[in-house]
């Protein structure tokens, strides 16, 4: 009797099995049907693991490397949570030598800073009431920067020249500010206001004009006259051009990257300084230099923790963020803070976790570079090795959320996946760049089931392949 009753439950199991594949066969082939509609004649990548189990139920070309763009970003993410830490903190230290006689500071002020992203005017205010309790109302030296922490080159590895001034290509320094809690590094925000017809706009920059020179060339147009304002950094330079037509009552704004984010912070400290009522000598300048050993610290501004920096840094895919989380990863582990030592930490911690680092072609953390190349099998295997981590809570909040419309949580898919359907059932790291479009991260399919996906694709369309992607994650979430 027992006999029997093992009989007919493996026979059951196998009836529910062969079911279940035959199921997964046809989820597995509309799936292949949608896919082939919607990016015939691309060239893409594409995998979906069962998030529990880790086993691969899809994938279509998985193996084909493919420009990952901003998909990357959670690797890069992932390490620096596992190698620095949830409560890392970066940190801005002011100093001074010198003497202090009857209000004049007989010395040098110096800013020493270690990559801290968030670093404002704000605190260049806190900075200056320090001084001014300190009785100092005049400066008779200097303003001083350290950035020695990072080294090698400020742009990351295949940034196009034509970028150079936008500001998510900006270049990275361990001294640099952010114009707001963007924390886009290095940028300052331009604004054009329209004045009367035939006049030049009026200028703005905020925080403030951090040692560029501006050169307005434009002029304010009639009501409805075509809008051809353009506000750019020449290549190279701290002048910023403003050149074109902008129509009568109208504005337009830029952020525009500093050349040398050091010295213009560095400028934009002194000028925050001024503006509190501290003077300085006529032949005080603002220059590089290695702090001395015998100056003296006046205090020490930290960041945010690492762990509170994250949504800002993958939601809104802040370039500026992973250039700064690459070298310093490089110089905590190898005390070099370059491209190549951070990587390396990148590579190391993607081997810890079983992942093919030979899959994963990488010239920078953030996916800017078109020399960038990993598989959808790979990315998915990245991802289901996720939950065994300690900081796995971090990372997947950090994620956009589908259909969300608060800009930190939603972040870039806020305007995505919106029907009632879809929403909140998508936590993915979004990807652009000329030519190429990516969706990675996790789904909760019709099912109740969790999923890890990537799709990876490279398209000759000069828009993003974004409504595609959707209708195959759509698909995805319909039939699993």
């Amino acid at each position: 009797m027992k006999q029997q009753l093992r009989i007919s439950s493996i026979l059951i199991v196998m009836v529910f099995a062969s079911f279940f594949t035959v199921v997964q066969a046809e989820a597995n082939h509309d799936l292949t049907r949608t896919v082939n509609q919607q990016l015939f004649g691309t060239n893409f990548t594409m995998a979906i693991r069962d998030l529990h189990s880790g086993e691969l139920t899809y994938e279509y070309y998985g193996n084909r490397g493919i420009k990952p763009a901003s998909s990357l970003k959670p690797l890069t993410a992932a390490t620096a949570l596992k190698v620095l830490g949830e409560d890392y903190f970066f940190s801005t230290q002011m100093l001074m030598d010198g003497t202090i006689e009857n209000g004049t500071l007989k010395g040098n002020i110096y800013l020493r800073g270690e990559g801290d992203p968030t670093l404002q005017v704000k605190d260049f205010v806190t900075f200056g009431n320090t001084l001014k309790r300190k009785g100092i109302k005049r400066i008779d030296g200097n303003i001083y920067g350290d950035d020695k922490w990072f080294s090698g080159d400020r742009l990351s590895p295949g940034i196009f020249a034509s970028d150079e001034s936008y500001y998510f290509a900006a270049p990275v320094s361990a001294l640099t500010t952010s114009p707001n809690n963007d924390y886009d590094i290095s940028t300052v925000i331009v604004t054009a206001k329209s004045g009367s017809i035939g006049s030049a706009p009026s200028i703005s920059v905020n925080p403030n004009l951090s040692g560029l020179r501006l050169i307005n060339n434009a002029k304010t147009g009639s009501p409805g006259s075509r809008n051809t304002l353009l506000i750019r950094r020449k290549y190279q330079t701290n002048q910023v051009v403003i050149s074109g037509n902008l129509p009568h009552g109208s504005a337009k704004r830029e952020w525009v990257t500093m050349f040398n984010p050091t010295l213009s912070t560095l400028h934009s400290f002194k000028n925050t300084l001024v503006a509190q009522g501290i003077q300085f000598g006529a032949s005080s300048q603002v220059q590089y230099i290695t702090v001395p050993a015998e100056a003296q610290s006046l205090g020490t501004k930290r960041s945010a923790s690492l762990k509170q920096i994250m949504p800002v840094f993958m939601k809104l895919s802040n370039n500026g963020i992973a250039d700064i989380l690459v070298k310093t990863l490089g110089k905590k582990v190898y005390d070099t803070g370059d491209w190549k030592h951070g990587l390396k930490v990148i590579n190391e911690y993607g081997t810890s976790i079983g992942l093919d680092m030979t899959e994963w072609k990488m010239e920078d953390g953030s996916g800017i570079s078109h020399s960038n190349k990993v598989t959808a099998v790979q990315q998915t295997l990245f991802l289901v090795k996720q939950p065994h981590e300690s900081h796995y809570a971090t990372l997947l909040n950090s994620m956009p959320v589908s259909g969300q419309s608060n800009r930190l949580i939603g972040g870039t898919l806020k305007n995505r996946f919106t029907e009632f359907t879809y929403k909140n059932r998508i936590q993915a790291k979004t990807g652009t760049l000329n030519g190429v479009s990516a969706l990675s991260g996790y789904a909760r399919a019709h099912s109740g089931k969790w999923y890890a996906f990537s799709i990876l694709v490279e398209h000759k369309s000069s828009s993003p392949y974004t409504r595609q992607i959707d209708m195959i994650a759509k698909k995805m979430l319909s039939v699993y």
